[in-house]
């Protein structure tokens, strides 16, 4: 075999990367490269978001700490109260049932019967109780009546209702007037 088909036939069996193997190598680095900007997004967005429900729990614990410390602890129990009553209604669809004895009305069975909620019974200033219960227990009203020979004894009847009005009977009549629908009238 002479020089020159030597180098021929040795051309022909060198092997090498093609064009093909190169396209189809880029096209599976790519695919690879967008899995993991779809990773690196999917995991920086709810970063974000767990960060955003981070702080608006803390804002919304923030706000309640203050709205506690700074209303009077029958209306922070009657607001307590409130919240209990709405944990009822959505774990049982109603706000029948609440008070003791799985009754509609009385001493409730969800919260503590006596404001401050905190003291014991023996020191209560208020007694907490559900009113009323709408027949299709869609709605309800809410009672801090004060204890008789408590200093709060002449301060009337504060009220919560489902709708989330509030109201105080100041002048211990038994009746709300118009301008008595606040706590601080």
């Amino acid at each position: 075999m002479s020089k020159a088909q030597r180098t021929h036939y040795s051309l022909g069996k060198e092997t090498g990367v093609g064009m093909v193997e190169i396209l189809v190598s880029l096209f599976v680095l790519t695919i690879g490269l967008l899995g993991v900007a779809s990773l690196q997004f999917t995991g920086t967005f709810n970063n974000v978001l767990a960060a955003s429900r981070s702080q608006a729990e803390l804002v919304a614990r923030y706000v309640s700490e203050q709205l506690v410390s700074a209303a009077q602890p029958a209306q922070a129990d009657l607001m307590g109260f409130a919240s209990a009553m709405e944990r009822h209604y959505a774990t049982t669809f109603s706000y029948a049932g609440a008070a003791s004895g799985g009754s509609d009305t009385g001493a409730p069975a969800v919260f503590a019967a006596h404001s401050p909620s905190t003291e014991p019974a023996g020191k209560k200033k208020y007694t907490l109780t559900i009113h009323a219960v709408s027949a299709d227990g869609s709605s309800y009203e809410l009672r801090a009546v004060p204890v008789s020979g408590s200093p709060q004894a002449g301060d009337g009847t504060l009220y919560y209702f489902s709708d989330g009005r509030k109201a105080w009977d100041q002048n211990s009549d038994g009746s709300i007037g118009g301008s008595e629908y606040c706590w601080s009238c």
